[in-house]
């Protein structure tokens, strides 16, 4: 059954809530929030290299098992390269797992 936008968006701000909320937002520079079906997707500042594999986009996603899949791309000049993509991740892993592929700090 299809989302509506409500609920997509629901569904986006708990991902956003899980990963760290706005401390998240301000500790990365997530920008772009977009939500999606079951997820959301957001950018990072990719231009100053600070970011482990140049990571600039990041996809997040409930899946059916309630738990997550989450992708780490790179994007330059309109070409995409998956960098890693994590599967079965339960809502408390989150963090560690962004924290482990973008050396970003999630929190204070």
């Amino acid at each position: 059954m299809e989302q509506t936008r409500y609920e997509q968006i629901a569904v986006a701000n708990e991902i956003i809530r899980q990963l760290g909320g706005n401390k998240f937002r301000v500790m990365t520079g997530a920008k772009d929030i977009f939500a999606l079906e079951n997820g959301v997707s957001f950018k990072l500042p990719g231009g100053g290299g600070f970011i482990k594999h140049g990571i600039n986009y990041i996809k997040v996603w409930l899946d059916p098992s309630d738990t997550y899949t989450i992708e780490f791309w790179k994007y330059r000049k309109l070409h995409g390269q998956k960098i890693a993509e994590y599967r079965d991740i339960y809502n408390d892993q989150l963090q560690d797992v962004f924290t482990e592929e973008t050396g970003l700090q999630t929190h204070l």
